[in-house]
């Protein structure tokens, strides 16, 4: 018999859907079903983890201009 499960519908790019998707394997308790290239189910309570590691993760690869700055002077 179908079970329901509580969750959000996240639409994303694929680009951002695999990030999601490289959080979700360390944990595997994040993403409760991959549903095409676009849309991902969530698990309500991991939804502001999510955030705040795609936050960092985007910060991380982010040009920041005081790095053009580095650059120029070498």
């Amino acid at each position: 018999m179908p079970r329901a499960v509580k969750g959000v519908l996240v639409e994303c790019d694929p680009s951002i859907k695999a990030l999601i998707l490289s959080i979700d394997s360390k944990s595997h308790n994040i993403v409760l079903a991959d549903l095409d290239d676009e849309h991902l189910l969530i698990d309500v309570p991991m939804l502001e983890h999510v955030k705040r590691q795609l936050d960092s993760q985007l910060a991380e690869n982010t040009f920041k201009p005081a790095e053009l700055d580095d650059i120029q002077r070498k």
